[in-house]
């Protein structure tokens, strides 16, 4: 499922215009990313939780030429998954 198939199907869920539906979608991701450019960890019980890492720089390699080079610190957001979600999605055991 994309984006654009959630949209879809919250609007024929919830008898919503694809505009609305949209927006909905559109404003709960939008929020979701400020809470984490913030720093802030994003739970939604029985889904699963993201927050921010921060990974420090360390010495690669580039494959092309293989020059040594110095890869930047980052921060990437990481996704951990709800026990409720796994179970669900774990349906032989």
């Amino acid at each position: 499922m994309n984006k654009s198939d959630l949209i879809q199907a919250l609007a024929d869920k919830e008898g919503l215009t694809l505009k609305m539906a949209e927006k909905v979608v559109n404003t709960f991701f939008d929020l979701m990313a400020q809470s984490l450019a913030q720093g802030d960890r994003v739970e939604i019980r029985g889904f699963g939780s993201l927050q921010v890492k921060d990974y420090e720089g360390y010495e690669g390699l580039n494959p092309k030429t293989g020059e040594i080079i110095m890869v930047k610190p980052k921060k990437l957001p990481v996704f951990k998954v709800g026990k409720e979600l796994k179970e669900r999605v774990d349906i032989e055991n």
